[in-house]
């Protein structure tokens, strides 16, 4: 009977009740969508860190992560190999490299540039470099002793192309200065401006022959299969290494990253209050413009013996009910924005400088979580009803007197 009632009182007035649902819809989509495009710029973020040469997991000789120089090389990396291959899950894939900071030059340009030695076969399952992200050219093969991958936004500062020649120096094993002309054999292009301008990729024997490395190597990079593993097996290779070695995790690695995601979960809900503070001013007006229209009739109904409980359950269903239909609406609303987006995202090239900066992709796809729909749908629902309370309350708190001298 209260259903029945509360949902005729409802359509009592349709235009008013309209205007509120598309309130609810509103805020609901709100949270829902935009909540969804905000967990999707902070994935993309995780992502192309990730993606950038950082891995789930790095292993280095002691040292390096504090002073990435080439004394700080695994010089003998085959222990550590076989410590990888017993102790990793089987689907976990890794790689080793050389990698220094370098100096780059052609005959009318120089930069400072991480140069990496690379495996090509074993860092495309790690890293963003591989066959997928050439533009132009091919990507490194085993035998290649003198060719490089160039980033576009480096070969187009340095007014280069294919085929041209690139000249390296750092500093090799003997502290002295390395040089080595390599010809751009492939052009690679990234998500992230800042990638494309800070690597050369080079084969990793080519980077032991010009740093006279020998076999050593500075750094392995490890990727899994399921993130959430990721302390675990960190854990297990600190117990299986030496101690002249040091095993971090990308959260180590990445502790703005890190940090930015710590309080990433305080802001969701932080913007899921501010958008129902804006649709709470709503519910409450429009259902105490109801309650004072029906003051006789509240009057009338207390004259007759109802007690004030069954007045308030009847406001309350009457906002329950609006805010189911609210909250369905919404939720398919919200699904159906994020459907339309999940195959092209949303681009922000044209703010790509601000995007590289922060580290966001410049496609954001939406990534709607479950935990982030149940919390908004338990913030409108839970919240809603409660701030109904006030004028349930009001309505059971009439007199008859003061009900039928109502006009």
């Amino acid at each position: 009977m209260h259903l029945q009632l509360a949902w005729r009182n409802l359509w009592r007035n349709p235009r008013r009740t309209a205007i509120i649902l598309v309130a609810v819809v509103v805020g609901v989509w709100a949270m829902v969508f935009l909540g969804a495009l905000m967990r999707g710029m902070a994935d993309g973020m995780v992502k192309n860190a990730i993606d950038t040469l950082t891995g789930h997991i790095q292993v280095h000789h002691k040292g390096f992560r504090s002073d990435p120089v080439i004394d700080n090389r695994m010089d003998d990396p085959q222990r550590v190999f076989a410590v990888l291959n017993s102790q990793l899950p089987p689907d976990a894939r890794w790689s080793a490299r050389v990698r220094v900071n370098a100096v780059v030059n052609n005959a009318r340009h120089t930069a400072g540039v991480t140069f990496v030695g690379i495996d090509p076969e074993a860092e495309s399952a790690v890293s963003f470099i591989g066959p997928k992200t050439i533009r132009d050219g091919r990507h490194l093969r085993p035998d290649d002793t003198n060719a490089a991958l160039a980033g576009q936004a480096l070969v187009d500062d340095f007014q280069t192309r294919l085929g041209h020649k690139l000249v390296v120096m750092s500093q090799d094993t003997e502290n002295e200065v390395a040089s080595r002309a390599f010809r751009i054999e492939g052009i690679f292009g990234t998500e992230l401006e800042a990638a494309e301008k800070g690597f050369l990729f080079v084969n990793k024997s080519s980077a032991q022959e010009m740093l006279k490395l020998g076999d050593g190597i500075t750094e392995i990079a490890v990727m899994l299969a399921d993130r959430k593993a990721v302390d675990a097996v960190a854990e297990d290779l600190r117990a299986a290494l030496p101690d002249n070695y040091t095993v971090h995790t990308w959260r180590e690695l990445l502790p703005a990253i890190t940090g930015y995601l710590d309080i990433f979960d305080g802001f969701m809900y932080l913007w899921y209050l501010i958008i129902f503070i804006a649709m709470g001013f709503g519910i409450v007006n429009t259902l105490l413009m109801a309650v004072f229209e029906r003051m006789r009739e509240f009057g009338v109904l207390k004259a007759l013996g109802m007690k004030p409980w069954w007045i308030v359950r009847g406001v309350l269903t009457e906002s329950f009910l609006l805010l189911a239909i609210g909250l369905i609406l919404g939720n398919l609303l919200s699904l159906l924005s994020v459907w339309a987006l999940s195959g092209h995202g949303i681009d922000l090239s044209a703010f790509s400088a601000g995007t590289d900066l922060a580290g966001i992709s410049r496609i954001v796809y939406p990534v709607l979580e479950s935990r982030d729909l149940a919390a908004a749908n338990l913030v409108v629902f839970a919240l809603g009803l409660l701030i109904s309370l006030y004028p349930a309350v009001k309505a059971a708190r009439f007199t008859p007197v003061e009900a039928m001298a109502h006009t």
